[in-house]
């Protein structure tokens, strides 16, 4: 079906609107398949993935890609997943810690945590559009995602708006978590990531003429 005008956008808005209800109810069927503990990482990535692929491939197969993904970064997915959790839960403790300390010393520590847990938020929301786009350990997508993360302050900052302007529509419209709290969140996070990834890429291209011509 090819229309044109906004008939046409309005199709493509609500086939991708579709898409992403069905890739949200798939995410969280395959959390729970795997009991949340070992299925919400793998799902995770599988989502990400799609998401990639049908940016790229609209007619590309969601059931069978995403089956596809969770089962092949299922046990790799899960290993990431504990090293996101314990730096994360690490770096709780010791802010609640740090806050409930009478030492002076300790207190000067607390804003610089503070500081730390924003860049480790905005790390983990670089993980898995870095993990689905390079071909790397588990250890290279989390130095790549920092990294990307820090080189790319206006992706990181349109990132960070779009998760919060998703966050109080979903706040406000609870009813679309079951279809949309995920998917939709991974659209925006990998369009954004996606920007950093294209700006790296410039960079290098332009960086091989010259590293060729000396």
């Amino acid at each position: 079906m090819t229309t044109g005008g906004l008939t046409g956008l309005a199709y493509k808005l609500s086939n991708w609107f579709m898409k992403l209800a069905f890739i949200n109810i798939l995410w969280i069927v395959f959390s729970l398949l795997g009991l949340i503990i070992f299925g919400l990482f793998p799902a995770t990535i599988a989502m990400f993935s799609v998401v990639r692929a049908l940016g790229k491939n609209p007619d590309e197969p969601i059931v069978k890609y995403f089956w596809q993904v969770y089962r092949k970064e299922f046990i790799k997915g899960n290993l990431l997943g504990i090293v996101i959790i314990i730096i994360g839960v690490i770096s709780y403790f010791d802010i609640q810690f740090l806050k409930a300390a009478n030492n002076s010393f300790l207190q000067l520590l607390y804003y610089p945590f503070i500081l730390f847990n924003c860049m480790y938020f905005l790390t983990v929301m670089y993980i898995f559009p870095t993990y689905v786009h390079f071909n790397a350990s588990n250890l290279q997508v989390i130095k790549n995602a920092f990294l990307i993360m820090v080189l790319n302050p206006l992706s990181t900052l349109y990132m960070i708006t779009g998760v919060f302007i998703i966050y109080l529509g979903i706040l406000y419209i609870p009813a679309t978590i079951p279809f949309f709290s995920g998917s939709i969140l991974a659209l925006m996070i990998m369009v954004s990531a996606t920007r950093a990834f294209q700006k790296i890429e410039q960079k290098k291209d332009k960086m091989e003429p010259e590293n060729a011509s000396l």
